[in-house]
């Protein structure tokens, strides 16, 4: 079982065995894979700050941590399902559902606007931890029909897309998007309280400790008396929620419900997580990494409109060619920590 907690510890007592030689290559690889992306934010924002006069301005700052923040919430349930091993392709369609959700029960006050997306995507995210823990089937399948799913519940609703539902810019719902304390938004607030709760619950609590057994060895985890069918429940279940989440909070920031919203934010939440140094294959992951993943991602997209001459179609480019290069170097130092 492996956390992110453990690599440090074990890298220490290495080299502290091994002072020159393999440990302190093994130590050195641990830190790449793990603090990497912070490294290349840091970088990428230096870089961007001497370039750009407009990038380090208020007004910037406060643009890119509003638009990380509903991303950064998807990323969150994103980060529990693959360290589990898994993948989630319905968060983009969830999104976008509980966004339309919300400003239909807006109507009804902020309690219906929160709660209808939550116990909405929250149940599409159960059946899909029924369906893969108990079935059996695929993730990659049971999301991938989710996903269709969601957005047929979404155009039913909308009436194929042709209406939009409006929250009204003076209620409470709407505050909770578009209002702010000590001159942060609060979507950042509630995304930043989200992430220390998550990182409690990852590292201090006996489901954290389930989620990475399953991640790392389910066999194994099973033998041990880890609930592994109840782990992956409650983990799909989890991205649902934090996607319904994520959703409500877009509308209130957007006053509306917009429907073409959410389209490939899955794999953007896949690609921050990977980014942010948890392993596709499960076991190894933390919270914070993922946030940082986010964070770089924004930044990137955040220089390229900054530029001016290239189209927002290179934003995907690349982002695409630095998830690559982020697989390829996981890849290698895992391969160079399995032969150390």
């Amino acid at each position: 079982m492996t956390t992110d907690v453990d690599i440090p510890v074990r890298a220490k007592n290495t080299a502290e065995e091994e002072p020159t030689g393999a440990g302190r290559s093994e130590r050195l690889s641990a830190l790449a894979q793990q603090h990497g992306a912070l490294v290349t934010l840091v970088v990428a924002m230096t870089a961007a700050s001497l370039s750009f006069d407009t990038f380090l301005t208020g007004d910037n700052l406060e643009n890119m941590a509003l638009s990380s923040a509903f991303l950064a919430v998807v990323a969150l349930g994103m980060t529990f399902v693959i360290i589990t091993g898994g993948i989630d392709l319905s968060v983009g369609s969830l999104f976008a559902l509980g966004g339309v959700l919300a400003a239909w029960g807006s109507r009804y006050g902020a309690v219906v606007a929160l709660l209808l997306p939550l116990a909405v995507c929250g149940l599409i995210g159960l059946v899909n931890g029924l369906l893969i823990a108990r079935s059996r089937l695929a993730p990659f399948i049971v999301t991938l029909a989710s996903m269709l799913g969601a957005r047929g519940i979404l155009l039913s609703v909308t009436d194929e897309g042709s209406k939009t539902y409006l929250v009204d810019k003076g209620s409470f719902f709407a505050e909770l998007g578009q209002g702010s304390l000590l001159g942060v938004g609060l979507p950042v607030w509630i995304t930043v309280a989200l992430f220390v709760l998550g990182a409690v619950v990852l590292r201090r609590t006996r489901f954290g400790q389930y989620v990475y057994a399953v991640g790392g060895n389910e066999d194994a985890a099973a033998l041990m008396g880890a609930p592994v069918a109840r782990t992956k429940i409650s983990v799909y279940t989890l991205s649902g929620l934090c996607a319904g989440l994520a959703g409500a909070l877009n509308a209130a920031w957007l006053a509306s419900g917009v429907t073409i919203l959410g389209s490939g934010m899955e794999l953007e939440a896949i690609s921050a997580v990977v980014i942010g140094g948890t392993l596709l294959t499960g076991g190894f992951g933390f919270i914070s990494g993922s946030l940082v993943g986010v964070l770089l991602l924004k930044v990137i997209q955040n220089v390229i409109n900054q530029i001016g001459s290239l189209d927002s179609a290179y934003q995907q480019v690349v982002s695409g060619a630095f998830l690559a290069v982020v697989v390829i170097a996981q890849t290698w130092l895992g391969r160079r920590r399995r032969v150390l």
